[in-house]
């Protein structure tokens, strides 16, 4: 499922989106969602460390008197020099970015409240010894994971078989079928596998196929000039993985790892080109595999991972993937087998002994992303649990956390935001009725899930067992593979959800054509139920707005309303549709947000057209609102300069330069600053708010304004 989400710095995890957690945290073994399988109950309950005494947890606090904290503003400089600045400088002036967080704002600060309360629950479930089947999963996978001592002196042993495994490897057929084998399991592949909806056929599923067998962020890191430092302390990191793990001339072979990976990098698609949905849906017939990229053992690798009785499947990148079959080709077979060792190894690295943990997290937290210390195991603990078994435990966060009349308050507001954009498509001067009619319909067909999963997943055949913390994670990926493995031919189920309830972010699916909206994202500074409305607008109904425009972006707009990826529009549309997109990529490309260091616009394209179409849906909805009433004024502000401030304290907050500069090569969402300052620039409403003139910075002459939606 190819999700859109809100935000890069929320802690999310969305199935073949990827995941935005910090680099220390623990990562999932393989390209999916980890799995859901019944866990052996414990038969006694194992003692965990007491809780670190929590803050309070009962409710987020409120923003200000009103919705909005005036005192985080800059009143040095003015709305019409640099709104960002304005709204949320006197904030970011006083932040502190904590030692074990690459960035800090709104996002973080709701995340560490939802943490804390997944603490407090953890907490009573691991000491539960009545706790039920599936809660005694919940409480084995913790404790296994916070039980450090006996985690530390195992060393490099749980994972003991599995390297004896790789070193057993006789031939590249041995390798292949090994790799497929990963797609469920720790361990690494050159071309990655995931079950996903079908982009044109909406109602079953299909097998995806992606180019895959780089470690670093992106490929930039092993091409660019300006990533040198990064490359060369990879390639330290990998020899001294190598060498916890007992693997032989571990320099060598991490020089040799290096280069495979630079040579997969220059002919891999770049994240931009990875954006085009089209070009990335290219159906082949299974038996052709070997034809379009010879030289790799596909009918292995497909025993490997399970999917012999698949007869076509879906290939990404396609004109890498011959180019790569002929890496592995060529690559000499240690070379093969140390590069499968390493990826075993790092991926295992957060569930294993100390040494191992210290390792990863100086390099993937300290080097690429600047993170000072590592977090704390029990914030890694809570993110494990939340990702493996999420929905067991966001059972309880429900009931505990999420009031029944936050969901009511929402629906209304979506409701809201979907007749302002009905009206907005009805009004468009760009696009022909055809085209109109078309895009109402696809709105009309909308689904909305709000808060928690009407359905919730089964665990009954997850087995955690205690004192086994590698195994556990193992099993939990395994399970969710052949869970999804065993839908292929059978009905899409369309209650499913691609967040747990705890998370801090929102997403609209297109195949599923659905905006989903998570429970705890559903508190200040996004939506405060008794607060100012305005600043609900837009802050929550900016991020819904964001989400409805997902489905009519540059790549939303190429699904109609039951999810099928075909071409709806006119090409005289499709035209001036693109036309207004060139310009909104220049603008964000011309955003310099370090020395030398610009957004890609291209990259961004689709996050940044919902950016700009969410704030415009959240003006038009607070104006109705109103329904005729007066605009009332709040210390000075008026409703629509409220709605603006709403939606900027959302984003505010800062980031390490060098997770920054990753953010900048490798994530679809632009910087929090150009978030704020760039879609308002395109929106006439702002100028009259704001009294923003020629010669002002935030200034943009009407007719190199966007508009799109």
């Amino acid at each position: 499922m190819k999700s859109y989400w809100l935000g890069a710095a929320a802690v999310a995890v969305v199935w073949a989106a990827g995941s935005a957690l910090a680099e220390d945290a623990p990562p999932k073994p393989a390209a999916h969602r980890p799995a859901k399988t019944p866990a052996a109950r414990a038969s006694a309950v194992q003692p965990v460390a007491a809780p670190t005494p929590m803050p309070d947890v009962s409710a987020a606090a409120r923003m200000g008197n009103w919705g909005f904290d005036l005192s985080g503003r800059d009143t040095t400089t003015t709305p019409s020099q640099d709104f960002f600045q304005y709204a949320n400088g006197g904030y970011v002036k006083a932040l502190s970015i904590p030692a074990d967080r690459t960035s800090y704002g709104a996002f973080d600060a709701l995340n560490e409240l939802s943490q804390a309360r997944l603490h407090a629950l953890l907490g009573k479930i691991a000491a539960d010894a009545s706790a039920s089947d599936e809660q005694a999963k919940v409480g084995t996978l913790y404790r296994s994971f916070m039980t450090e001592a006996d985690v530390n002196g195992l060393g490099a042993k749980p994972m003991a078989a599995d390297l004896a495994a790789i070193k057993g490897e006789k031939t590249k057929a041995d390798i292949a079928r090994a790799m497929g084998k990963s797609l469920k399991t720790f361990g690494g592949s050159i071309f990655a596998a995931s079950i996903q909806v079908d982009a044109k056929d909406p109602d079953h599923y299909g097998v995806y196929l992606n180019q895959s067998g780089l470690s670093l962020p992106d490929r930039d890191y092993y091409l660019e000039k300006s990533f040198t430092e990064q490359k060369a302390k990879y390639e330290l990191y990998i020899a001294q993985i190598l060498k916890l793990a007992g693997w032989p001339q571990a320099s060598a072979n991490a020089k040799a790892i290096v280069a495979l990976e630079t040579e997969i990098a220059r002919v891999s698609w770049t994240r931009a080109e990875q954006r085009d949905d089209n070009k990335m849906y290219n159906r082949v017939e299974t038996a052709k595999l070997a034809d379009m990229a010879p030289g790799f053992d596909w009918t292995a690798f497909m025993a490997g991972a399970g999917l012999t009785q698949v007869s076509h499947l879906v290939v990404q990148e396609n004109t890498a993937f011959p180019k790569i079959a002929e890496i592995f080709a060529k690559a000499p077979i240690e070379t093969l087998k140390a590069w499968q060792a390493f990826n075993l190894a790092d991926q295992a690295s957060p569930y294993l002994s100390k040494p191992f943990v210290d390792a990863r997290f100086a390099f993937r937290g300290k080097v690429l992303t600047g993170q000072q210390t590592q977090r704390a195991r029990w914030k890694r603990g809570v993110q494990l649990v939340d990702s493996q078994i999420g929905e067991a435990l966001g059972k309880i966060y429900v009931e505990t956390y999420f009031p029944a009349q936050s969901k009511t308050k929402m629906l209304a507001l979506v409701g809201d935001i979907r007749t302002a954009m009905k009206d907005r498509i009805e009004r468009l001067d760009w696009m022909s009725q055809p085209t109109k009619a078309k895009a109402i319909e696809k709105l009309a067909a909308f689904t909305v899930k709000i808060g928690y999963p009407e359905k919730w997943r089964d665990y009954s055949s997850l087995t955690m067992k205690p004192a086994d913390l590698y195994g556990n994670v193992n099993r939990a990926a395994a399970f969710e593979w052949d869970f999804r493995l065993g839908r292929l031919g059978g009905p899409v189920d369309r209650a499913e959800w691609g967040m747990t309830p705890s998370t801090i972010n929102a997403y609209y699916n297109p195949t599923g054509n659905e905006i989903v909206f998570p429970a705890a994202i559903l508190q200040p500074p996004f939506f405060d139920p008794d607060g100012d409305m305005a600043i609900n607008y837009g802050a929550i109904g900016g991020v819904i707005g964001h989400e409805t425009t997902h489905g009519f972006d540059d790549q939303g707009r190429h699904y109609d309303g039951t999810g099928r990826l075909t071409d709806w529009w006119t090409a005289e549309d499709a035209a001036k549709f693109q036309a207004e997109t060139v310009k909104l990529s220049a603008q964000y490309g011309a955003f310099e947000v370090l020395p030398g260091a610009k957004i890609n616009g291209d990259l961004t394209m689709g996050e940044n057209i919902a950016d700009l179409g969410g704030l415009l849906l959240a003006l038009d909805a607070y104006h109705m609102s109103l329904h005729g009433r007066p605009d009332p004024i709040i210390d000075g502000l008026t409703g629509d300069q409220r709605v603006f401030l709403g939606w900027a304290q959302v984003w505010r907050g800062k980031t390490r330069d060098d997770a920054m500069r990753q953010q900048l090569v490798s994530d679809p969402h632009s910087p929090e600053r150009a978030r704020v300052d760039v879609p308002m620039r395109n929106i006439d409403t702002f100028y009259k708010a704001f009294g923003v003139k020629p010669g002002d910075a935030m200034y943009i002459a009407p007719a190199e304004r966007v508009h799109i939606w």
